[in-house]
């Protein structure tokens, strides 16, 4: 509700008031609505409000204490760490020494702890800013009328101009109605602060230059081939040119919808057209956009050192950056994951119903993205009852509830369009998740109950370990983090582990239980163990992550103390792990994963180019086909290449006759080791010529029969 600023605030009439003038017919209703706000707590709330405000009552930062010596048993834990970490890497493992090194390791941290050598970073401090409870009553009603409205002309399941504009005002006029004018508080600057921001903020463009050349380098070559969902996609973005606006794209089991609209502008933007480019480039900038949150998160959990290292950190790593390259929605669920996480806990500490508002709204975002951020929901409601556990007054427990209804009603607006189309088609809504979860398209291996503990197994392994089989999107059987990076997450749980046991700050126990909440999509796959670990389903969980390894690096830099002498080693060991960690991301992902994947994908770009030759030759491809093979390529990418993204060019064996009736000149490729289509190709005609095509990939020879006449 707007206040008058003339009116005292113990005379400004509550949205209780006003609810009732309206519904005053409504008894019951009256009362129900009595029974959850009571009348005079909201008067008192408003009242501290306004004083609160001009002075919010917040906790003093206490900075952990630090011992005055050389940390040397930081250094001999992290030294152990990396070595344990080393017996894990690929290809000669030893496992038994991995786990004794670590064991050894965990034992030196947690000495180092007690010897205050080593502490992550102080946790922000808490505001102590109450809720009104209070909201704009009258843009609030504008919105339920509208997103109503929108809601149902959305039954035939597209975007039109009348619908997303009526459903674009509903959240913008809902956010308005519950957005709070909270004077920002003015806070005293240093004499140098103007000399540190520049330095600062020069780090910071140093380090998003990396990340953007570990993101665009080689994009148009790494991976080097599509495959078959490649082309699903690419047909769905064609689709949105022919008016066909969908909420929910169904071709192969259905998919979200925000990538293929993203993918269109993209090709618009860059001029790339529907190809694998556009798909590749498109994803590339979400995740790249993913970056700047994780920053944020790191301030949020530590300070501003922490941020810079965990925006290092997660820039470099192979593993958001391949998701991020494949070309497909991959990335959405950590673009969304980082600022949904970031808003809520700072929401939280602060008490600010702004920061809600916003966490519901890239909640609701993310469920129009990729279909394993459905699990976000789940761990923002674990959030809220982590944070219900650790409250100290009762006062503020009906405020917690008033947030997390803000954050469940501003993504249900946003999610809204999906949701219609989930009322009416919940079959194939769900399809994809159920068909992992159940046994709705294959018969579960074994019992339910034990194939989840082997894959929460295997998912919380996939970190330091091992990061499944899946080709596409890994370097398989391997850590999901690099040397570096995976054995600081281990000392960060080590550290936030023991904080947690000694001072019970909801906040860290939140950032602990992210990691296997997060990786619950991978870890659903009850249908399909072998499909876990998944890098794409669990790559939200690589957000907390990669933070956890920035708070262990931080603590280790800190206990150096301020001595210039020790800065100068601190930063010179923190030079020494961030230049291992790139070099190893880059060969990671610009030799191992490119290398792989090229062997394992299929040629389709060089089929394109024949069927590009054949049109600028003939001026046309009508009489051009494919001829299918059992697991050779899909024969819709081709077209794609030649810029003919609308069309399957498979003509199957059984079916070459027919092409007796289309004049020449005409072709055919096939498979080099399809011996029935060559001699049915010589039967039909005996004057054929065939050429064979030496790919620049091993092995991947294909034949080419031509008929001029």
């Amino acid at each position: 509700m707007e206040q008058n600023p003339h009116t005292p605030p113990e005379q400004e009439p509550t949205v209780l008031d006003l609810y009732k003038s309206v519904t005053k017919d409504w008894s019951s209703f009256f009362n129900f609505i009595r029974s959850l706000w009571d009348a005079r707590r909201r008067e008192e709330l408003n009242s501290a409000l306004v004083m609160e405000v001009a002075n919010p009552v917040e906790e003093e930062v206490v900075e952990p204490p630090r011992a005055n010596t050389f940390p040397w048993r930081s250094m001999l834990a992290l030294l152990l760490a990396l070595a344990a970490q080393g017996f894990v890497e690929p290809p000669s493992r030893q496992s038994i020494f991995a786990l004794v090194v670590y064991f050894l390791a965990a034992g030196m941290a947690l000495w180092a702890y007690f010897k205050n050598e080593l502490h992550l970073p102080a946790l922000p401090a808490v505001r102590q800013t109450p809720d009104p409870l209070s909201t704009r009553l009258f843009p609030l009603i504008a919105a339920v009328i509208l997103a109503l409205i929108a809601f149902f002309d959305f039954g035939e399941d597209k975007f039109t101009v009348i619908n997303t504009t009526l459903w674009t005002l509903s959240i913008g006029l809902l956010a308005y109605s519950l957005w709070l004018s909270v004077p920002k508080t003015v806070e005293p600057v240093e004499p140098d602060a103007r000399r540190k921001a520049w330095v600062r903020n020069g780090l910071i463009l140093v380090v998003l230059g990396i990340s953007i050349f570990f993101r665009f380098y080689k994009t148009a070559s790494v991976p080097v081939e599509p495959f078959s969902d490649h082309s699903e996609k690419i047909l769905d973005v064609y689709e949105i040119t022919q008016g066909n606006t969908f909420v929910f794209f169904e071709r192969n089991t259905g998919r979200e919808a925000i990538q293929m609209y993203w993918t269109l502008a993209v090709a618009y933007i860059f001029n790339t057209g529907f190809s694998f480019l556009s798909l590749k480039l498109g994803t590339a900038l979400l995740g790249l956009f993913t970056i700047p949150y994780v920053y944020l998160l790191g301030k949020e959990y530590g300070n501003e050192r922490t941020a810079l290292f965990a925006l290092f950190l997660f820039g470099i790593a192979a593993w958001p950056n391949i998701i991020s390259r494949i070309g497909l929605r991959f990335p959405l669920y950590p673009l969304f994951l980082a600022p949904t996480f970031f808003y809520l806990i700072r929401g939280l500490r602060t008490r600010n119903r702004n920061d809600f508002i916003l966490s519901g709204i890239f909640l609701g975002l993310g469920l129009h993205g990729y279909s394993p951020f459905r699990i976000v929901p789940v761990f923002v409601v674990v959030a809220f009852f982590i944070y219900f556990l650790h409250l100290r007054s009762k006062e503020i427990r009906p405020q917690v509830l008033w947030w997390l209804i803000i954050i469940v009603v501003m993504s249900i607006f946003v999610f809204s369009p999906l949701m219609r189309y989930w009322v009416s088609h919940p079959e194939m809504f769900g399809y994809r998740a159920f068909s992992r979860l159940s046994s709705l398209e294959t018969p579960l291996p074994g019992p339910a109950w034990q194939i989840f503990l082997s894959n929460l197994y295997k998912g919380l392994l996939m970190f330091n370990w091992d990061d499944g089989e899946i080709w596409v999107n890994s370097v398989t059987h391997r850590p999901a983090l690099d040397l570096v990076t995976a054995a600081l997450f281990v000392l960060g749980l080590i550290l936030l582990l023991v904080r947690y046991i000694r001072q019970r700050d909801w906040r860290d126990l939140t950032l602990l239980v992210s990691i296997p909440v997060l990786i619950m999509p991978s870890v659903l796959s009850l249908a399909f163990p072998g499909e876990n670990p998944a890098l794409n389903r669990a790559g939200g969980a690589a957000v907390p992550a990669i933070l956890i390894s920035a708070l262990a690096l931080e603590g280790l830099v800190s206990g150096f103390g301020v001595e210039k002498k020790r800065q100068f080693i601190a930063y010179g060991i923190t030079g020494l792990l961030f230049a291992a960690s790139a070099y190893s991301n880059y060969d990671l992902v610009f030799r191992q994963f490119a290398t792989t994947y090229a062997l394992s994908s299929w040629n389709t770009s060089e089929l394109g180019k024949v069927l590009s030759k054949f049109e600028d030759k003939y001026g046309q491809t009508d009489s051009a086909w494919i001829v299918p093979y059992p697991y050779w390529v899909d024969t819709r990418l081709p077209g794609v290449w030649a810029g003919i993204p609308d069309r399957d060019f498979a003509l199957f064996p059984d079916h070459l006759s027919e092409s007796l009736t289309v004049p020449a000149p005409k072709m055919f490729i096939y498979w080099r080791e399809d011996l029935e289509t060559e001699k049915i190709l010589k039967e039909l005609y005996p004057n054929g010529k065939i050429t064979r095509y030496t790919s620049a990939f091993e092995n991947k020879d294909f034949f080419i029969f031509m008929v001029e006449e």
